[in-house]
């Protein structure tokens, strides 16, 4: 993983991901361990002319970048299996689902 940069932007401002440089950019300084390396056989193993995969895989890449900076996807990616089972067993049981 690389040195996260000196100044960390704001929750709000993800970094700038409209082109494929930017979004390596990003990745490498902000996804997730391995997430660039993955990205670029994602992007490797399919023909550039099949355009709809190439932005299907760039949009997932993206997101995960924006999940970094969504303090509410981090706090749900934090939460055990077991915290998780608890409220969708009080959810139901609300709901009066058996």
């Amino acid at each position: 993983m690389s040195a996260q940069p000196d100044h960390i932007p704001s929750r709000s401002t993800a970094p700038p991901m409209r082109t494929l440089a930017q979004l390596r950019a990003a990745l490498a300084d902000w996804g997730w361990p391995g997430d660039l390396r993955y990205f670029e056989a994602e992007l490797n193993a399919v023909e550039l002319d099949d355009l709809t995969r190439v932005r299907e895989i760039t949009q997932a890449y993206r997101h995960r970048v924006i999940m970094r900076y969504d303090e509410g996807a981090m706090t749900a990616l934090a939460r055990t299996t077991e915290d998780v089972e608890d409220e969708l067993r009080r959810k139901l049981a609300e709901a009066g689902v058996q």
